[in-house]
């Protein structure tokens, strides 16, 4: 750090930034260059003098991690990647900014190009998942010291300050110490409306402070203050928040320092007078060769650091475990879940499928080292400590379970850094009606393809007597409509834990459990395939039916019970149980056809209908919920809103 550097570079490193960020949202007509023009001073500082990470080996587990919190300012990014050297990031990618194919897209989106550690945009997630990426640093630094040392570095602007979201992550990080963790705040204090004293009056310094922070401030366009307070912030043992005081639009004569520079093309004739402004006597999208050879050096200096860094790991002691534990080998849960469902089929527990999570959880997490756990506050609820798991404290990170408290939010996009950080497999549990609490995580967990492990529990009014606040009569179809999340409602503890075994062994999308807080019996008679990963199967009958009943989670129960009330009378019934419409959809339309049948069709779940096109057709009948639960036991709600099985017989009847 603070290698010896001239001023002069620094400042023609950060002119080449507002010069591409000008340039590529002239050409695209849209974009924001404001932040890039801004923060290019910081940013030029940072990578110079500071950063460490090698363009040649993007997925380095040792480089440090840079996150774009503001991802509006995505300029900023894609210029210091094709600056380094990124192969993937050449000047056409800069050229194509905002079109259809090209990897500059909008915002920094995850996969799209190397150098991109996490999807940001939604302002506050950058700052939130940025916690889950510093606290895997320090997990895995307790377990492999000599191997993971790095930095998490955050540029974040005012909105990203302003999210309640940034209020759950700062404050979790400040509890747990995580002292590799730096935050830059674009202190410009201007929003899209205009100057931020139109909504904001909060100091942010002292709130940082009163979370647990180191705080700092410098002159955001002066290289010396900017050295002097990141030297000062990676030496101390709290994670650091340097107000970063700047100019939006830093560079622009006529137009800097104003909400209009924020989100719109400069324009030919002020890019012309910032050309002249900061003495950028280059053509557009031209760089000179000097500036490419001072961010080249920034890469020099990264790839020295990992070929040391391979040195150590080759000589150390441990590379086989961390070899392994970076491996995330599924094998050996295989065998392990084996033995656990055929003892599950011997002894037929009657159980909530929770319970039977915690039970499976046993397995998991004795069978997979790398496994995370956490819950926000609901620990005895959700179940999500497994026997032995130690927790993670201040100070304390040999534990693997973590205590994010009443966060649902900052716990999952905590649990996205966590999963993007590749040394750990995360997953986190809270009740399901508080999914929506922990949706926009959920969502770019989804959109990245990252497999974060959602465990939420009490799934139905069959939680009974806390009432409608906590009964999520239709977050099931809000969670189906996320694309690339696979949910799960199992019916039993033989499809809990074959849904373990899918979300462990799950890599390219999160996965959500929705489990039962009333106890289930066993309804499988064989566990040798994990029909559940199918999404749906025939539990029961299925030759000469007259009617299919298809139920998912703890209705599956009442779906057998009706089938045996129409026995009863004569009437064939075949019960599907789909736990997973995703998963069922995902199958060949023969076995889909095979196992939905011919016949009418009752779709029972203790939720809304919606959603449930995968497997009704518009004639077919639904019974469950139509509006929202009440307060009372669960046998007298089930009674009340007319989901038994009786109901069910009624309405198979109707359609027979």
């Amino acid at each position: 750090m603070n290698a010896a550097v001239k001023p002069a570079d620094e400042r023609q490193m950060a002119n080449a930034i507002r010069a591409l960020a000008m340039d590529a949202v002239q050409a695209a007509n849209s974009g924001h260059p404001g932040m890039p023009m801004g923060m290019a001073d910081v940013a030029a500082v940072l990578f110079n003098r500071f950063i460490t990470l090698d363009p040649a080996d993007d997925r380095w587990p040792n480089r440090d991690r840079f996150v774009l919190s503001a991802g509006h300012g995505s300029m900023l990014l894609y210029a210091i990647n094709h600056l380094l050297g990124y192969d993937d990031m050449g000047m056409e990618q800069i050229r194509a900014f905002r079109q259809l194919g090209a990897r500059t897209a909008g915002h920094p989106e995850y996969g799209h190009a190397k150098g991109i550690e996490v999807t940001t945009g939604p302002l506050g997630q950058g700052i939130a998942t940025a916690v889950g990426m510093a606290l895997s640093e320090r997990l895995g630094n307790a377990r492999f010291p000599d191997l993971i040392e790095h930095f998490t570095w955050v540029i974040a602007g005012d909105g990203c300050l302003m999210e309640g979201i940034s209020h759950e992550a700062i404050d979790l990080a400040g509890h747990l110490g995580l002292g590799r963790l730096i935050v830059l705040w674009d202190d410009n204090r201007i929003t899209i409306d205009g100057d931020t004293d139109l909504s904001t009056s909060t100091d942010q310094l002292a709130r940082f402070r009163a979370a647990g922070w180191h705080v700092l401030a410098c002159d955001g366009h002066n290289p010396v203050e900017i050295a002097d307070a990141i030297a000062e912030a990676a030496r101390n043992p709290r994670p650091s928040m340097i107000a970063c005081r700047t100019v939006i639009g830093c560079g622009a004569p006529n137009k800097q320092g104003g909400h209009d520079v924020h989100g719109a093309p400069l324009g030919v004739e002020e890019i012309a007078a910032a050309r002249a402004h900061l003495g950028w006597d280059h053509a557009p999208f031209e760089i000179p060769e000097g500036v490419y050879a001072a961010w080249h050096r920034v890469a020099a200096r990264g790839a020295q650091a990992r070929a040391a860094w391979q040195a150590r790991l080759d000589a150390a002691p441990v590379r086989t475990a961390f070899e392994a534990h970076l491996a995330q080998d599924m094998a050996p849960l295989g065998a392990a879940m084996a033995a656990h469902k055929a003892q599950l089929l011997a002894d037929r527990p009657k159980i909530a499928t929770r319970k039977a999570s915690e039970m499976a959880l046993n397995v998991v997490n004795a069978a997979l080292p790398f496994t995370v756990g956490g819950s926000a506050d609901l620990t005895g609820s959700n179940l999500t400590r497994s026997k032995g798991q130690a927790s993670v404290k201040p100070g304390d990170f040999t534990g693997a379970y973590i205590h994010y408290g009443i966060r649902e939010h900052g716990m999952a996009a905590a649990m996205n850094g966590i999963a993007l950080s590749g040394l750990f497999r995360p997953y986190g549990g809270t009740f399901l009606a508080f999914a929506d609490y922990c949706r926009p995580a959920i969502r770019l967990a989804a959109l990245m393809g990252v497999p974060s492990m959602f465990v939420m529990t009490h799934d139905s009014i069959g939680l009974g007597e806390d009432g409608p606040t906590h009964q999520p009569v239709e977050i099931l179809a809000s969670l189906r409509a996320i694309p690339n999340l696979t949910v799960l409602r199992p019916c039993d503890a033989v499809e809990t834990a074959e849904a373990w075994e899918i979300a462990m062994t799950t890599t390219n999308r999160p996965v959500l459990l929705a489990l039962s807080r009333q106890n289930l019996p066993v309804l499988r008679d064989g566990a040798d395939e994990n029909l559940t990963a199918r999404g749906g199967y025939l539990l029961h009958g299925g030759n000469d039916r007259q009617v299919t009943l298809i139920a998912t989670g703890s209705e599956v129960e009442i779906a057998m019970d009706a089938a045996d009330l129409l026995a009863a009378d004569g009437i064939a019934a075949a019960v599907v149980s789909a736990p997973s419409f995703e998963l069922f959809t995902a199958q060949p339309e023969a076995y889909r056809r095979a196992t939905l049948g011919t016949a009418p069709r009752v779709g029972i779940e203790a939720a809304i209908r919606q959603g449930w096109d995968a497997v009704l057709r518009h004639d077919d009948g639904f019974v469950g919920m139509t509006g929202f639960g009440a307060s009372a036991p669960a046998p007298a709600l089930y009674d009340h809103f007319g989901i038994t099985a009786s109901a069910v017989a009624a309405k198979a009847k109707t359609l027979i």
